[in-house]
């Protein structure tokens, strides 16, 4: 199973059009693709003030808030407040999406998959092993509360806050040791039912 570490520090943060923060690509398929020509994506956004979301026809979207107090997502009119306690939503880039911060700017990671393509499964997991979901073709793992190490193939990868793993052709059990809690992205192919 290959393995790769991709550290918060060497992404490259890109500011939105509006001016209402920055967005850092964590790792995209295929590799180099556009909004328009993506399969998956995932990213790490900083959102400094309310606004509007941009629309992403035939993407299916979570988002989990991961520093600051909170955001509230207006999502075609019906509101769901994200923060500590309940950090995480996801929805359809199809909805008209609004967000307004609870109290100051947050850091939020995004995970994105075309319907039809791809679907994504995103979870929090701490100390112990990760059973992985039948399918999942890559998984991710980001560090949040403080460092972790994941074990792979007797080698061991240590994460600090907000560096990302990424496992392609991941095996079914991971092992996972750190002081707090990680979120695990699983993407697979996604059959047209």
């Amino acid at each position: 199973m290959a393995a790769r570490v991709i550290r918060n520090h060497d992404l490259v943060r890109v500011p939105w059009k509006n001016g209402g923060g920055t967005t850092a690509e964590v790792a995209a398929f295929p590799e180099g693709s556009g909004f328009d020509t993506f399969g998956w994506r995932i990213s790490l956004a900083d959102v400094a003030s309310d606004g509007p979301f941009s629309v992403f026809p035939g993407i299916d979207r979570t988002l989990i808030v991961v520093e600051g107090s909170g955001i509230e997502l207006n999502v075609e009119g019906i509101a769901y407040r994200l923060d500590r306690d309940s950090p995480k939503l996801s929805f359809s880039g199809d909805d008209t999406t609004a967000g307004r911060l609870l109290a100051g700017p947050i850091r939020d990671l995004n995970v994105m998959t075309r319907r039809g393509l791809f679907r994504h499964r995103t979870r929090f997991v701490e100390s112990g092993v990760a059973l992985l979901a039948e399918g999942t073709s890559v998984a991710f793992l980001v560090a949040l509360d403080g460092s972790f190490d994941v074990t792979v193939a007797s080698t061991i990868h240590s994460l600090q806050v907000l560096d990302a793993l990424m496992l392609e052709a991941p095996q079914d059990l991971i092992l996972l040791s750190g002081s707090g809690r990680a979120i695990l992205v699983e993407i697979a192919s996604d059959t047209p039912r």
